[in-house]
């Protein structure tokens, strides 16, 4: 029931056609699972038009000397959350309107056909949930809601978005880029009039549900993911460099479980040297071929 999309491959690494018998063996892989495990990355995003941050030639760190906020900065700095939410609202509505590509949805279909068991994302961009899956943990939170520092107080960021255009009905800016977490690249000068609301129920911090570069996902989280884990038989990586911890501990504890892992990733991984296998295709290319 896979609906067929046509891939954006702006921010897609260039790559060879999947190979007939790398095929067959992804197609065994996933034939012998009963209990599959997922873990999806950046990579699987891209086809929809949203960029990552490591692909050669292609990703943000290739194109722009532009890093993430780190959580400690957006905590501690007034003048870094005016950047990071100038800059988010400008993105917005642009990065809110991608739709998932044939990769989320054949995901979706397997969880339907009872083959994947549970699908962990490193992505905070909700495309797994726009596709309709639901056997689904977002590891890094997600863009579509935003929280206070204070009291928990959550809101939608959609919501948020129209409190930000209460609040700056002149303000205008054009983006310049766009980043894999919607930010877009705006100068000093742009940012130093907009106007960031506190929560509406206590004046606190506003913050956006995502596990931000130097924070860590919570203990209960970590441990959810860790007994999906240890109900699966098998795991399969698709579209992640695992380069960062938070999901590369899962990749670890499957290979103490000594579960097979597979991987579908567009150039190396930080699991290649223990992988029971390795495919080096576009996410939204092979896993249709699986059946």
């Amino acid at each position: 029931s896979v609906s067929r999309t046509s891939p954006n491959l702006a921010f897609v690494p260039a790559c060879l056609p999947p190979d007939p018998v790398e095929v067959e063996k992804l197609q065994r892989f996933v034939s012998n699972s009963k209990r599959l495990f997922v873990m999806t990355g950046a990579g699987i995003s891209t086809e929809s038009g949203i960029p990552d941050y490591r692909s050669e030639g292609v990703g943000l760190y290739a194109r722009t000397d532009r890093r993430p906020i780190q959580h400690a900065e957006f905590v501690r700095s007034a003048s870094a959350r005016q950047r990071y939410w100038a800059r988010n609202f400008v993105g917005w509505p642009q990065f809110s309107s991608h739709h998932p590509n044939t990769a989320h949805l054949v995901l979706r279909d397997w969880e339907k056909l009872g083959k994947l068991h549970w699908l962990v994302t490193q992505n905070v961009d909700a495309l797994h949930t726009k596709a309709g899956s639901q056997r689904v943990t977002e590891l890094h939170g997600c863009t579509h809601r935003v929280f206070c520092l204070a009291c928990g107080h959550q809101i939608l960021r959609s919501e948020l978005q129209e409190h930000f255009e209460t609040l700056n009905p002149t303000w205008k800016a054009e983006a310049f880029g766009v980043a894999p977490d919607g930010d877009v690249f705006l100068t000093d000068e742009q940012v130093r009039d907009f106007q960031v609301p506190a929560c509406p129920k206590c004046g606190g911090i506003l913050k956006p549900d995502v596990t931000f570069f130097g924070d860590t996902v919570s203990r209960e989280k970590v441990n959810f993911v860790h007994q999906r884990l240890a109900e699966s038989d098998s795991m399969l990586v698709a579209g992640s460099s695992m380069q960062v911890y938070s999901g590369y501990r899962f990749a670890l504890a499957a290979r103490e479980k000594q579960l097979p892992i597979a991987i579908l990733n567009i150039g190396p991984t930080r699991l290649d040297h223990f992988a029971s296998l390795k495919l080096n295709s576009r996410c939204g290319e092979l896993l249709p071929l699986i059946v």
